[in-house]
């Protein structure tokens, strides 16, 4: 017999709302902020300017496009560029409550970091989506250079704009995300089966905590409608 995907489907929306925002995990018994590694950490003689840098999580992947110098062009939520316009306090290292409010006022920047402060401790993995586009590649000065004109506040979106979207469109001029695409083929399969109340509550969380989208207040499919289009 076949098993009942809802449950393996709900628990990995879950995951996927919690890491999908960047959010990153604090020690122990610890009420303070990782601190990143400290300058030198990584070997940058083996990148280049335009480069696209991966660092796997998890159960995601966070982007960010190389500008040399030890230097990372990438695309976080983030508060702070909607309510102050001081840079030196956005500058700093962007942490937890910031990405929180930022995904939910669904404000984000394209932020220039070091190597260190993008990476905060993972491996990174250079080109390694250029297989999945071929002759889409773009030179490495265009991708670098269309990454330094986006620098600055922009809005976020899990859908339509992530730091995926943002690299993508940077190093082969087309903005996707495929980890949006799993994750909405996550919430396809569990609109597919309303048998579980769970599921359908998970995926109301989804809306608003993702999309900023409220509610329908309709039982007992509550949360339901907004994802509907997605069902296909």
């Amino acid at each position: 017999t076949m098993k009942n995907p809802v449950p393996q489907a709900a628990s990995l929306l879950l995951e996927k709302l919690m890491l999908l925002v960047h959010i990153r995990p604090l020690p122990a018994g610890s009420g303070a902020e990782t601190p990143p590694p400290a300058p030198g950490y990584y070997d940058t003689s083996c990148f280049k300017r335009g480069d696209l840098l991966e660092v796997p999580r998890t159960l995601f992947i966070h982007f960010g496009i190389y500008l040399g110098e030890n230097r990372v062009a990438h695309l976080m939520p983030d508060i702070l560029p909607s309510i102050t316009a001081d840079h030196r306090q956005i500058q700093q290292v962007v942490t937890n409550k910031r990405l929180i409010l930022g995904v939910i006022a669904r404000t984000a920047s394209v932020r220039v970091d070091t190597v260190e402060d993008f990476a905060y401790g993972g491996s990174i993995l250079v080109n390694h989506m250029d297989r999945l586009f071929e002759d889409q590649v773009l030179s490495s000065e265009e991708a670098a250079r269309r990454a330094e004109k986006l620098v600055g506040a922009t809005a976020y979106s899990l859908l339509w704009n992530n730091c995926e979207h943002f690299v993508t469109y940077c190093r082969y001029g087309a903005p996707v995300s495929f980890q949006t695409d799993k994750f909405c083929e996550t919430v396809k399969m569990i609109i597919r089966d309303q048998r579980s109340v769970l599921a359908s509550v998970l995926v109301g969380l989804a809306s608003i905590i993702c999309l900023g989208v409220a509610p329908s207040t309709t039982l007992p499919t509550i949360f339901i409608p907004f994802f509907l289009w997605m069902a296909g």
